[in-house]
Order: C-alpha cells, then sequence, then structure tokens
C-alpha cells in the first residue's frame, strides 16, 4: 500500500481530505468500514485486513473528525475499544474499564510520546518499563483472599465474557496465589494476554489439516477461538499458556509497574522476564531495536513492545483519554511472509564463536527489498524445520529489517529430498565445533585463532558503547591481514608509520586515529568490561558487576557464588564469566590491557570516616518530589553509604518518600528502624549534624 495514499485501493476515495462537502460522506463510509473490520476481528476471530491496515483506517477517521466535529457521533468507531462478545458465555461488567493500547509503527512517535509525558509531567524525572507486546487475548484475573474467582476476557472493555472455567484449565495461570515475603491483598486483578505456543499451534493445525478442518491463520486466532470453546477438556488438550503484565488493587501494591511485575512473580504468576526499566530514549530504543530481532527466537507470537510509565501515581496523573491510557503506548512490529525455493545452506561463525546456519534462497521481494539469505538461528531450529534440499521455504521480515525463515511449505516438497544436516566444523577456520550443556548454541571454540571471531571482537571492543575508537570494520579487516591488529592490544601498539600502510590514512586521519585510541585508556571500567567480549556480558551486566566489584583483579579471582550474589546475575552468566578468566590467554589479554593504561577499576568516590553513611546501609523506598532514586543513590555512595535493596537489622534507616510499600513499613517497625523523609534527608546532608 502507499505511505503518501494509505487507502488508496480499499475504494474509500480518501486521497483527499480537504473537500468540505464529501466528509460527512467520507466519515461515514470509513465508519462502515471499520465497523465491518471489527465484527471479522473481534465477533468472527476472522480478521480480514492487517492490524496496520485497520489502525490506518482508524487514524484517517480520527483526523476528519477532528477536521469537522460537527460530525461527530458518540457510537463512532473513535469512541469505543473494540468487542469480542459472544452470546454463548455470560457477560460482566470490568470493575475498572480494560483499555486498548494506542499503537505505533515508528520511533518517531514513540519519541513523541516520551516527549508528551515529560512535558505532562513538568519534567519530574520518571522511568518507563519495556515489555514485549505478546500477540494472543487479553484477561482479566480477579482474586479473592489469594483464589481465582473470576475470568473476563476484554470485550468491549466496559463489559467482558466470563471464561473463567476454561482459564482453570491453562497450567501456567495460579489457581491459588502462593504465600511470599509481601502478603498478596485481598482483592486483586491482574491483566495478561493468553498465548498459544508456536509448538501447539503447529501440532493443532497438523491434526486440523489431517481431519480436512480449516487450519487456524495465526497462534492468535487460534488462542481465541480456544478461549471460546464450550468444552473445557478440549481446552486444556489445546494447552493454552498466559503472560501476565499489570496488577490493579485498592491497597497493598507498591508505586512501581515494575515492582509489582516482581511480585506478581513471587505469587506465583508467569511474568515475562523480557522487561527493562528504562530512565531514557536511547535506552528504550536499544531495547525495541534488541527485541526486533531477539523475538525471533522465542517459542511463542510477539507482536512488538508495550511501553509503560512506571511511577504508578504519574500513571493516574497522566490519566487517559475514552480508548486508551496516556501513560502507555504500543510499538508494534510489521510483518511480511513469502514464499521462496531453498538452494542451499551456508554456516557463519560470530563474535562469540556461535555458529550460525543460514538459507540461501531464490531472490525475493519482502518490504522493498530483494531478499535471498536468512538466519535458521541454531541447530534446533533447524532440526525443528527438518530440512531437506529443495524445500520451500517462508520467509517474513520482521520490523521491515530482519529476515527469517518461519516454516517449511510441506505440500511443495519433493519426494526422497535429502535432510541437510548442522556442520560439524568452523566455517572459518575448520575447527571441529562443540556445544555446552544445557545450551542452544554450537560454538567454534578457537577463540584466538579464528579468523572471524578476532575480527569481530576487535569491532566490538571498538564500539561506541565500549572503547568507543573510531575504526570500521574494513579497516579493521585491513590492520588484522597486515598482522597489526590480532588481539585487542595491539591496538594500543600502533603507531603513526603502521597505519601509514593502511591504504587512505593520511595524516589527519591517523592523527584522529591515535587521538580515538588514546582518549579510550580514558574510558570507565564498565565500558572496556563489554567490550572485551565475555559471553552474556552485555552493557547492563557489565554495569552491575563493575559496580559490585571495583576492580578486574577482584572480578577475576571471584568464585561463582559470589557472582551470582550481584543482583541481576544468573548462573550462566556467572558460569561463563568463571570461564572466561580460567583461560590463561585472557588473563594474558587483560595483563596487556593493565600495561596500556586502560582504566579497569570502577572509579572510586572518595570514603573517608568523616562521611555521614560511612559503612551504612541505607534504603530508599517510595516515590521523590525533588529528586530521582537514582540522584538519592548517588548522595548516598558520595557520602561514604551503601543503598541496599532490602531491609534487615543491618539497615541503618530508610529514606522514605510517598506511597513507600506497606510490608517494608512494618518490617522497618518491627526492626526498629528510622524511617526519614526526604526533607529530613537533604537537611542532613547539608547541616552538620550527625549520621543517623
Amino acid at each position: 500500500m502507499s505511505i503518501d495514499k494509505p487507502f488508496q485501493g480499499l475504494g474509500l476515495g480518501l486521497e483527499e481530505e480537504g473537500n468540505s462537502s464529501s466528509a460527512k460522506e467520507k466519515i461515514e463510509q470509513l465508519r462502515k468500514e471499520i465497523d465491518k473490520h471489527n465484527h471479522s476481528y473481534y465477533i468472527e476471530n476472522n480478521p480480514t485486513i492487517s492490524d496496520k491496515e485497520f489502525d490506518m483506517l482508524l487514524k484517517q477517521l480520527e483526523r476528519l473528525e477532528e477536521k469537522y466535529p460537527q460530525y461527530d457521533d458518540p457510537n463512532s468507531p473513535t469512541h469505543r475499544v473494540g468487542k469480542d462478545l459472544i452470546t454463548s458465555f455470560e457477560s460482566f461488567a470490568h470493575k475498572r474499564p480494560m483499555l486498548s493500547l494506542a499503537n505505533t509503527y515508528n520511533f518517531d512517535e514513540v519519541r513523541a510520546f516520551y516527549q508528551r509525558c515529560q512535558k505532562a509531567l513538568d519534567f519530574r524525572p520518571f522511568h518507563i518499563v519495556a515489555e514485549l507486546k505478546f500477540d494472543g487475548v487479553s484477561i482479566a484475573l480477579t482474586y479473592e483472599d489469594g483464589r481465582l474467582v473470576q475470568a473476563l476476557t476484554r470485550g468491549d472493555g466496559i463489559v467482558g465474557d466470563d471464561v473463567t472455567s476454561n482459564v482453570r484449565t491453562i497450567n501456567s495461570i495460579p489457581l491459588v496465589l502462593r504465600q511470599g515475603e509481601t502478603p498478596f491483598p485481598h482483592h486483586l486483578e491482574v491483566r495478561g494476554e493468553i498465548i498459544l505456543p508456536y509448538a501447539e499451534f503447529d501440532r493443532l493445525n497438523r491434526e486440523r489439516e489431517d481431519s480436512g478442518d480449516p487450519l487456524f491463520a495465526n497462534p492468535r486466532n487460534a488462542a481465541s477461538g480456544t478461549l471460546k470453546t464450550l468444552n473445557t477438556r478440549e481446552v486444556r488438550r489445546r494447552k493454552l499458556d498466559a503472560f501476565l503484565y499489570y496488577a490493579l488493587s485498592d491497597k497493598g501494591l507498591p508505586t512501581s509497574h515494575y515492582q509489582r511485575l516482581d511480585l506478581l512473580q513471587q505469587w506465583g504468576f508467569k511474568v515475562s522476564t523480557h522487561r527493562q526499566l528504562c530512565a531514557d530514549e536511547d535506552s528504550i530504543h536499544t531495547f525495541i531495536q534488541e527485541w526486533d530481532e531477539k523475538r525471533h527466537a522465542l517459542p511463542y507470537a510477539t507482536d512488538g513492545v508495550v511501553l509503560k510509565v512506571d511511577e504508578v501515581p504519574f500513571q493516574e496523573e497522566l490519566g487517559a483519554t475514552a480508548k486508551s491510557p496516556r501513560w502507555a503506548i504500543a510499538y508494534k512490529f510489521e510483518t511480511e511472509r513469502v514464499a521462496s525455493k531453498l538452494q542451499r545452506i551456508t554456516f557463519q561463525v560470530g563474535r562469540t564463536g556461535v555458529v550460525t546456519p543460514v538459507a540461501n534462497f531464490e531472490p525475493v521481494l519482502i518490504s522493498g527489498s530483494m531478499v535471498r539469505r536468512a538466519t535458521l538461528h541454531n541447530a534446533d531450529f533447524m532440526t525443528s524445520l527438518d530440512l531437506r534440499e529443495g524445500d520451500t521455504l517462508f520467509i517474513e521480515k520482521g520490523g521491515e529489517i530482519i529476515p527469517k525463515v518461519v516454516s517449511v511449505d510441506l505440500s511443495q516438497r519433493i519426494r526422497g529430498a535429502k535432510p541437510i544436516d548442522f556442520t560439524q566444523v568452523c566455517p572459518d577456520c575448520g575447527t571441529p565445533l562443540t556445544r555446552k550443556e544445557g545450551e542452544v548454541a554450537i560454538y567454534c571454540p578457537n577463540q584466538w585463532g579464528c579468523p572471524t571471531q578476532v575480527k569481530e571482537g576487535l569491532l566490538h571492543f571498538c564500539g561506541r558503547k565500549a572503547a568507543d575508537i573510531r575504526l570500521g570494520k574494513e579497516t579493521i579487516e585491513a590492520l588484522y591481514n597486515k598482522k597489526l591488529a590480532l588481539t585487542i592490544p595491539d591496538l594500543y601498539s600502533l603507531t603513526a608509520e603502521k597505519i601509514a600502510l593502511l591504504e587512505g590514512y593520511k595524516e589527519q586521519a591517523t592523527h584522529n586515529l591515535l587521538h580515538s585510541i588514546d582518549h579510550s585508556r580514558q574510558r570507565p571500567f564498565h565500558a572496556i568490561l563489554f567490550g572485551i567480549g565475555i559471553p552474556y556480558v552485555g552493557e547492563g551486566t557489565a554495569r552491575l558487576l563493575t559496580a559490585h566489584f571495583e576492580s578486574i583483579d577482584k572480578l577475576a579471582t571471584a568464585g561463582l557464588e559470589e557472582i551470582c550474589q550481584v543482583e541481576g546475575i544468573g548462573e550462566i552468566t556467572a558460569h561463563a564469566i568463571v570461564d572466561y578468566f580460567a583461560v590463561p590467554k585472557n588473563q594474558k589479554m587483560i595483563d596487556r590491557l593493565k600495561e596500556a593504561g586502560l582504566n579497569l577499576k570502577e572509579k572510586e568516590t572518595p570514603k573517608s570516616t568523616g562521611g555521614r553513611f560511612y559503612g551504612k546501609s541505607i534504603v530508599i523506598s517510595g516515590v521523590f518530589k525533588q529528586h530521582s532514586r537514582q540522584e538519592y543513590e548517588a548522595m548516598i555512595i558520595a557520602n561514604g553509604g551503601k543503598s541496599v535493596g532490602s531491609i534487615s537489622k543491618k539497615t541503618a534507616f530508610i529514606l522514605a518518600g510517598d506511597s513507600m510499600g506497606p510490608s517494608k513499613k512494618e518490617k522497618a517497625l518491627s526492626l526498629g528502624i528510622e524511617m526519614i523523609t526526604e526533607e529530613q534527608f537533604l537537611s542532613l546532608l547539608s547541616s552538620n549534624q550527625e549520621e543517623v
């Protein structure tokens, strides 16, 4: 469809909006068209257009109604959330409306949403929780005293269908909540998404194909149809799953949405671990980009990222329109599927040694560009597809960026076609491949001798979020080929004479490169740790590690148990860290980086016995007005203290903001720990008063 004229070809005649005489006719025509698609989607569970086409229709109607308010109608599709009511189920009103989220397909609108929140909140600090958007069926679960009493579909947002009997068959939804450190409230509503995993979706469609029944179009339709099935035994057989992502109660919940998700996990709910607390637009953008690619390896369907203001008081302050909350937005990925014939499978090795199979197929046009290759992710994914020579593949291009193979058209398979096996040796250096127990990935273990691993490792180290050395892929290739940089420390042995051997490097370019290398010696410890490329240690993980371990030496000598004690570090990552520092060549590389003068220690804040909070463990809890939580943490550290997350007998005091969690308050009172306001805290810092 044309971007400039999005409704051309739909028979709506909406290429121009300026003709006032035909405005009423266009508005009425749009309403009828949207109502028709709404019925197909919500009532018949049989969508006739894509989500993007539907959203564009709705936005076009919104623009026309804004331009011609005299034609507004309370029954217009723009005034409702949607409707999926089936008369075979009893309907009940939601205690709180289940609004739909405003959708966007580009990051400029995400940026606009973020800036609207900033302005509406008078630029007070706030956070955004980025979560995956599950492609399933919305559900609202009600618990009384920890027991499931009702499950309602969203319906029209005001009234939903009671599907409690069917929901009880879903193993991932607790019927009785688990007792956790924080007690659950008397009345609790939990909202989420019921989904059908890909494996079950494929199984159901194979069964339907064998019996001659029409196939489900996608996992979402299958989940919706299953949830509306009157036979609960059949519902259970189809093995629905669920992720929960929002909690509501009149009392007993934290004022942080992110912390509420943690509580839901504590009480036995299945909550996605793929979420992030973002402090700025860049981190939001990074999360979206990351999951636009990583979602392909998930065992269930996701169609975007949901962004929510974390601070619940701010959510209430921002409020909602008639259709959607102002404190949340959904960024949706785009998907297009085409078919092409497989020509061959090649294998490529990456920076960490992971070997990835790649499908090479006949060129095909997807989202405006020709595509010839697509990743097959890993050996397990290849096995699941059961690829054979000459197969016809279904290919999608997520977010108009990454092509991927999603399935095989078995009806086109050549009889007797030979299966395609995963390679046994590295495609670059020929080293026999290995597979670690419990991991999906297959590795080339030749970390120091595999050309691709070495070059990709150098490129990663030079990245903006790592050492920030201005070297591109072609220059690194040239440095490697001339044996001027075979390891990361070799970069710090480069001279003007050596760089002059590279094609295109004149005096100024050489000066700039040497200056960039020299400047990298001042990069923070966490950036260098991220850059050296320890498996599973991303930018965020590096920050967690360097906050706990003050130097590379302390991290290198830490045991598995000590590393696992760092909040946010799992056992797999801890094993990878221990294994990395156990390799003599890695130890030697670290020694050479020290000799080169890199910063391999966390910049210490002076801690003298004169610091007001020297040696004190302080808990921060609640919502603050004058400074952010991060700013208060920095103040505590700068004054010799330590900001900790949980209350114990060792806690010196609690910096208590508004809406402090009742469980923390109760524990503080039981232990006799003093709670001070932010005004008292700031007064304490600005006076000669003794620390608490």
